[in-house]
């Protein structure tokens, strides 16, 4: 019964977005909107992300950092350093991880810097985790659990940040892009833990508390997206759709064909339009099943309460620019 009242609501809501979001809007329309602009290609290729990417006409300063998840071995659907090499090679971009809470081959900064290197990210760029010295901590405004958000000691080693996610399902999130790329996965280890935890420990994890963790994900979100205001973007590529996250190793086969990639200034509108285009999408329904089960929406519900962003949007396809 759950399930039938989220499938006829996601109907609805993607009927209310198709109205109010834009989705054959132009570049030019797109600039006078009111709505934050989601820019989306079907190409899912090098030059795809780049052209995206160079949609959103936003000038990095200083070093810039790209943050995406490295995946774990053996078999995670991590994005391949083949399809981001153009993109981080021409901004010169260091890539940037934090060590996991939870075990596996990325707990230990040793076994993570491995996992990148057997992964292909040393061989394309830089690469840098961010927590192998420990944690800085950076305020969290407006939430209801958290006052501040524990990100890698070297956060700040960069002037700029893109946020470059693989957006798929989650176990605990119900689904990761954009915020949680920028909650969990700019978090430290401790960090992750505080997050998990639903603000109530740095040491101890406490899966109980699953309604303020996904508050927390969506606090945490809004405390990075403050501290760097307007340098700061996301990248959202949408292969390889699984309902497992890129932290699985053994993740279930996608139901899903390959959707395209997207961009915004907007972490909060980017997600909803991943989430829009998924329940447009066939085979999504063993995803949809998993957001509904673990409650994914209610990331986004808060952060748009707290301010980290909007769920309407104007969608942009640049193939019809």
């Amino acid at each position: 019964m759950r399930m039938k009242r989220f499938l006829a609501l996601c109907m609805i809501l993607c009927m209310v977005f198709t109205l109010t979001t834009g989705i054959s809007a132009s570049a030019e329309e797109a600039q006078t909107a009111d709505t934050p602009v989601v820019y989306f290609t079907d190409d899912i290729s090098p030059e795809g992300l780049v052209a995206v990417y160079e949609a959103l006409n936003w000038t990095p300063t200083g070093k810039v950092a790209v943050k995406l998840s490295t995946g774990e071995p053996p078999a995670s659907n991590y994005l391949r350093p083949e399809l981001i090499k153009n993109l981080v090679q021409g901004l010169d971009a260091t890539i940037v991880e934090c060590n996991t809470a939870y075990g596996g081959f990325r707990a230990a900064t040793a076994e993570h810097y491995q996992v990148a290197e057997d992964h292909g990210f040393t061989e394309i760029a830089d690469f840098q985790i961010l927590d192998e010295d420990g944690s800085k901590e950076i305020p969290v405004e407006g939430g209801t659990h958290l006052t501040g958000d524990l990100v890698g000691d070297h956060f700040d080693d960069y002037g700029s940040y893109v946020i470059l996610s693989h957006f798929k399902g989650h176990a605990m999130a119900g689904y990761g892009g954009a915020i949680k790329n920028i909650s969990i996965g700019l978090a430290s280890s401790r960090g992750k833990v505080r997050i998990h935890s639903g603000g109530t420990s740095d040491t101890h994890w406490h899966d109980e508390l699953h309604t303020e963790f996904l508050e927390s994900m969506a606090e945490a979100a809004k405390g990075v997206s403050d501290y760097l205001g307007d340098r700061i973007v996301y990248v959202s590529v949408m292969n390889r759709i699984s309902i497992d996250c890129d932290c699985d190793g053994y993740p279930e086969e996608p139901d899903i064909h390959d959707i395209g990639i997207l961009a915004s200034t907007d972490p909060v509108a980017l997600d909803q339009a991943c989430l829009d285009l998924v329940w447009e999408a066939d085979g999504s329904e063993s995803l949809l099943e998993r957001i509904d089960e673990l409650d994914g929406l209610h990331t986004l519900e808060h952060a748009e309460e707290i301010g980290l962003g909007s769920r309407t949007y104007t969608l942009v396809d640049i193939n019809n620019t």
